[in-house]
């Protein structure tokens, strides 16, 4: 069966190719192979029945990025339960099974989806923040940082500059009230990965394998803005780390 799509027409710099700066942009991305490829069509499907502007509910939304092994999934559940939260993820369960299929395909078809993760789980987070605190493990920053990273070659230097569109939130996605930002250190991440033992994704083969692939991944996260990311050390202790974040909650959010 043919899967493969068009990579899209040709622009003016990469990085703004491969990232819909929409969801207008994406779902027309993901129609020009929709056709040819029924997971497209069904990613389409549920993004056309959510609607288009949504509004946050009274209770605080709160994102966690990070790379893999920097303590996301431990510190996540622990504030969903000491705040009686909803933990979300990002991509939402109802499209994650098409992940792999989605990671096979050409970069703009690959972020398409990516993006569409995002405007699924807006949805989600609109209803549940209207019930209790949202916590979300990765979220739109995390789509932005590994596209800017990837489609970026070379050290830091030589991402696109600090002020460029594509550190920017997108105007009609729901913003959440904090995201933080955890980081370890470079030896210590390994180390947790390989005690983990899991299957690694393209992009984490490439994190371990490449120290410059993984500075720009983090640069980018630290130059994203409107929200930008607060950076929290998660090094010490699960309950150290914890206090942390619960003490940066209290102070951005109400609660």
């Amino acid at each position: 069966m043919l899967r493969r799509c068009a990579p899209g027409s040709p622009g003016p710099r990469p990085v703004v190719r491969a990232l819909p700066p929409s969801a207008s942009a994406l779902r027309q991305r993901l129609r020009q192979c929709a056709k040819r490829m029924p997971e497209a069509e069904a990613v389409l499907d549920l993004l056309e029945k959510c609607p288009e502007h949504q509004k946050k509910g009274g209770f605080p939304v709160i994102v966690f990025e990070g790379l893999d092994a920097t303590g996301k999934t431990t510190v996540t559940q622990a504030v969903k339960d000491t705040l009686n939260g909803v933990l979300l993820r990002s991509p939402p369960a109802c499209i994650s099974q098409w992940r792999t299929v989605f990671d096979d395909e050409p970069t703009p078809i690959k972020r398409a989806f990516y993006a569409a993760g995002n405007y699924i789980l807006a949805s989600e987070i609109a209803k549940a923040s209207t019930q209790a605190p949202v916590i979300i493990d990765r979220y739109w920053h995390s789509t932005a940082a590994y596209t800017i990273a990837t489609e970026t070659s070379g050290k830091v230097q030589d991402l696109p500059p600090a002020q460029d569109e594509v550190y920017q939130w997108p105007e009609d996605l729901l913003k959440p009230d904090l995201v933080l930002l955890l980081t370890v250190d470079p030896d210590e991440r390994v180390r947790r990965l390989q005690h983990r033992g899991l299957q690694k994704t393209k992009e984490e083969a490439e994190l371990e394998a490449n120290s410059l692939f993984r500075q720009r991944v983090e640069e980018s996260y630290r130059r994203m803005v409107n929200p930008a990311c607060q950076e929290v050390d998660a090094s010490p202790s699960k309950e150290e780390v914890l206090k942390t974040v619960l003490q940066l909650i209290k102070k951005h959010c109400a609660l």
